[in-house]
């Protein structure tokens, strides 16, 4: 079990050339998006918010997986995670230190204790803001690991629109495969679908080959109806992932959100028969925590959505617990998280 944790790696941007990848090789083609559709959106606002809470509910009893298994999940959370440093402090050094981990994610004993010295095990991407696109891309040269930048005004999306254009145009310049936008919440606040729908198509354009990653901010949206809607109109204009949350709101990614928006996902690969990506962010910091979203992928979206190319984690602290687990699995006993560097 732990030695089948290869996945389907995400083409870089510079091999995408947002061509249709050859149907053997397990990579999806890029979403092209569609017209906006008023009508598909209005049908999407019932949400019955006990039920979605409900289901989320079993999730956790209804699956018990231990031992191996648990192990072999693990390092799945760790090959879906784009490890993240998005702090006002950040420095070049920290993030060479992160790029350094990213190669490295696990201790050599660890590696050995699980008979995966061989595995090419490690996280999907560093995510980091613009200004250190360039130092990670070269950090991370000759590796399968991607670089995320978040753009167009990361947190709060305010900027005027051509600066946020520019920013996503500059990291991509810089060399980063996926591009993750954050939109004004206020356009979904007040229902300004056409506006949203026609930023997000400039902020797909902007990004070429890399693929573009839509922010909700659910936290900040107020209802799951809103939640719903948000992820409709992203996916429409183009969106490759969408994703939950900044981190930086006061309340970020949370199962019922995570699963009105993989019901929405569903929807539109049932409509289109195009695959759309989900990034829970913010807030997943446990091992736990991680199983109960796989589970979550898994049983709504099927095992094609547990690869990078579909699902990731933004986690800063995730990886140490991971780490920590794992040692558990192998001697019985916690270690001490200054055990397992970070950065």
């Amino acid at each position: 079990m732990i030695g089948g944790a290869s996945v389907h790696p995400l083409p870089r941007a510079a091999d995408n050339a947002a061509k249709a990848p050859a149907a053997h090789s397990g990579a999806l083609p890029r979403n092209p998006g569609m017209p906006l559709d008023l009508a598909w959106l209005e049908a999407m606002r019932h949400i019955n918010r006990s039920a979605l809470e409900r289901r989320v509910d079993t999730l956790g009893k209804r699956r018990s997986i231990k031992k191996d298994h648990q192990a072999a999940w693990l390092l799945r959370a760790l090959a879906v995670m784009d490890l993240t440093t998005l702090s006002s402090d950040d420095t070049p050094d920290r993030v060479l230190r992160l790029c350094a981990k990213a190669r490295n994610p696990l201790r050599p004993d660890i590696m050995a204790g699980l008979g995966i010295e061989e595995a090419d095990i490690h996280p999907a991407a560093v995510c980091v803001y613009h200004p250190f696109v360039a130092t990670a891309v070269e950090a991370l040269k000759d590796t399968n690991i991607h670089v995320a930048a978040v753009s167009t005004a990361f947190p709060h999306g305010l900027a005027p629109l051509p600066t946020r254009i520019a920013e996503i145009r500059a990291s991509v310049e810089d060399g980063a495969d996926e591009i993750d936008v954050v939109i004004p919440r206020g356009l979904v606040l007040g229902a300004h679908w056409e506006e949203l729908y026609d930023e997000i198509v400039q902020f797909r354009e902007a990004c070429g080959a890399a693929h573009l990653k839509v922010i909700l901010g659910t936290g900040d949206l107020a209802t799951l109806r809103n939640v719903t809607l948000a992820s409709m109109v992203a996916m429409m204009a183009g969106a490759d992932f969408i994703k939950t949350s900044t981190g930086k709101e006061s309340v970020n990614a949370t199962l019922p959100v995570g699963l009105a928006m993989v019901r929405c996902i569903r929807a539109y690969h049932e409509h289109t028969g195009i695959h759309i990506g989900f990034k829970p962010a913010g807030g997943i910091s446990t091992a736990k925590a991680s199983l109960d979203w796989l589970v979550l992928m898994n049983e709504e979206l099927g095992r094609r959505w547990l690869e990078p190319d579909l699902f990731r984690f933004g986690a800063s602290s995730l990886l140490t617990d991971i780490e920590r687990q794992l040692e558990h699995h192998l001697t019985g006993r916690y270690s001490a998280a200054h055990r397992h560097a970070m950065a």
